[in-house]
C-alpha cells in the first residue's frame, strides 16, 4: 500500500520533509482562535490554531508564533496577550488576520473588539477569551512557544458553533450522535 503523502512504500518511504509534514499535520482539525498583543498602544493580531492548554496549576497556555512574522517582533516587546477561541461566524475575521501584509494601523477596525483588563483586544462573541501575562519564551525551531498565564477569562458565546482549521481551510462542526 503506496502512502498517500510521499506516494512510496511506508518502510521505503524518503526522509521527512517540511511538504509532506504538512501534509500530515494539515490532517489534525484543530480551533482556530485570534492572538492579540498591543504595543505603544498599537494592536497586533493574528489568526493562530497552534494554541494548547499546558497546566492548571498555575493556568497556563501556549500559543506557537512564526519567527519571521511582524506578529512575533510585536509580542517579543509585549506583556500580554489575549486570546480569543473563534465561532463559525467569524470566518471572516479569521481569513483577515491571517492576511500576510495587511496595513497594522485599525487592523480591527472592521472586527468587532473589547478591551480585556490589560488592555489586549478580544473578540467579540469568541466562544471564549483569555486574557494572559507572559510567563515564559522557549525556543521551538522557526517558531516562538510563548507561554502564558492565565488572568483573566471568559465565555462570551459558550453554545456557539467552534471554527475549525482542517486539510489547510477553515470548517464547521458536525454532531456524530
Amino acid at each position: 500500500m503506496l502512502d498517500d503523502v510521499t506516494g512510496s512504500e511506508p518502510d521505503q518511504a524518503p526522509a521527512p520533509d517540511s511538504v509532506a509534514f504538512r501534509a500530515v499535520m494539515s490532517r489534525f482539525a484543530t480551533g482556530v482562535t485570534v492572538v492579540t498583543s498591543v504595543v505603544e498602544g498599537l494592536d497586533h493580531a493574528m489568526t493562530a490554531n497552534a494554541v494548547a492548554s499546558v497546566s492548571l496549576d498555575p493556568l497556563l497556555v501556549m500559543v506557537s508564533v512564526e519567527r519571521a512574522t511582524r506578529f512575533h517582533a510585536a509580542v517579543s516587546a509585549a506583556e500580554h496577550i489575549g486570546i480569543s477561541v473563534l465561532p463559525t461566524d467569524a470566518v471572516a475575521a479569521a481569513r483577515w488576520l491571517a492576511t500576510s501584509g495587511r496595513p497594522l494601523p485599525n487592523q480591527l477596525a472592521t472586527v468587532a473588539h473589547h478591551r480585556g483588563r490589560s488592555g489586549v483586544a478580544l473578540i467579540d462573541g469568541a466562544l471564549a477569551t483569555l486574557e494572559c501575562h507572559i510567563w515564559a519564551r522557549y525556543d521551538g525551531g522557526d517558531h516562538e512557544l510563548i507561554v502564558g498565564e492565565v488572568i483573566g477569562l471568559a465565555l462570551p458565546a459558550p453554545d456557539a458553533s467552534p471554527l475549525l482549521y482542517f486539510r489547510s481551510g477553515y470548517r464547521a462542526l458536525s454532531d456524530l450522535d
